[in-house]
């Protein structure tokens, strides 16, 4: 997607670089006014410097998040960065609709609750948009990234191990694995992908690989795979090895940092 002079756009804010990047990706493509929506806690406030308006809301305030978004004339809206999604069972006031949405849900994973949230937005006609409709560039395509290869060895886990990530993500358990000489170390659930990481790390005792993968069905929207900076301190940590994303769906944020500093550490990161 590209974007037209004269668009408008909502950014449903985060914590993290994300919604930076979007914003500056959003600008790049001619978007002429961003308004951003943040929740305070989740949402670094130096983000009212790369958008035209930063509205404080409570995560149970559905209505005033559309409100925001219909007043400043957005057609569309994208989901960037994080909020711990176990939120959701905090002590959080919720405003009328949000208390019909989240009766209404199957059940309270992550994605069932986002893409409630999602569709009652676009009730309202504003689209909820792919996360990555601005960061093309910053999806890798196949191959090592870093100046660091993976040994043949550690191709061989990463071959493996992409096999039981994408079958543990088709089963939506979890996205990453921790592999060495063919034997899961560790499998993602509730906790994430960096606990997973430094759980199989101290297993493996060195040479570990991980995988991190895309869900057959992934909701671009709001859930897609991203390594960072930290990622890298994670890795070192545990004493992984190698790490490989799936190319063309995993964000990779400070792309120069992380890959510069995955090299420092000789750690290889591929995407697969």
């Amino acid at each position: 997607m590209s974007g037209q002079t004269g668009d408008r756009l909502g950014i449903i804010a985060g914590w993290g670089e994300l919604p930076f990047m979007i914003a500056a990706g959003a600008r790049r493509q001619g978007v002429s006014y961003i308004a951003a929506v943040g929740f305070q806690g989740h949402t670094d406030p130096s983000l009212r410097d790369v958008v035209d308006e930063l509205t404080w809301i409570g995560v149970g305030q559905i209505n005033k998040l559309i409100a925001t978004f219909k007043k400043a004339g957005a057609s569309r809206a994208v989901m960037a960065g994080r909020l711990g999604h176990s939120i959701i069972f905090s002590n959080i006031k919720f405003d009328v609709r949000m208390l019909a949405l989240v009766a209404r849900l199957k059940d309270r994973k992550a994605d069932t609750i986002l893409k409630a949230i999602a569709s009652e937005i676009e009730k309202d006609g504003i689209d909820v948009i792919d996360s990555t409709a601005y960061l093309k560039d910053d999806l890798p395509a196949s191959g090592v990234l870093t100046r660091t290869a993976p040994s043949a060895k550690a191709a061989d886990d990463v071959e493996f191990g992409a096999a039981v990530a994408r079958e543990i993500a088709r089963l939506d358990i979890g996205q990453t694995v921790v592999v060495k000489d063919r034997a899961v170390l560790a499998v993602e659930a509730f906790e994430g992908t960096d606990e997973a990481m430094r759980r199989g790390g101290a297993l493996g005792k060195g040479k570990a690989v991980a995988v991190k993968v895309a869900r057959p069905q992934q909701d671009m929207r709001f859930d897609v795979p991203v390594i960072g900076p930290e990622t890298v301190q994670v890795l070192k940590e545990a004493k992984i090895s190698c790490l490989a994303i799936e190319a063309g769906k995993t964000i990779i944020l400070g792309k120069e940092r992380v890959l510069k500093e995955a090299d420092a550490a000789k750690i290889a990161i591929v995407a697969i």
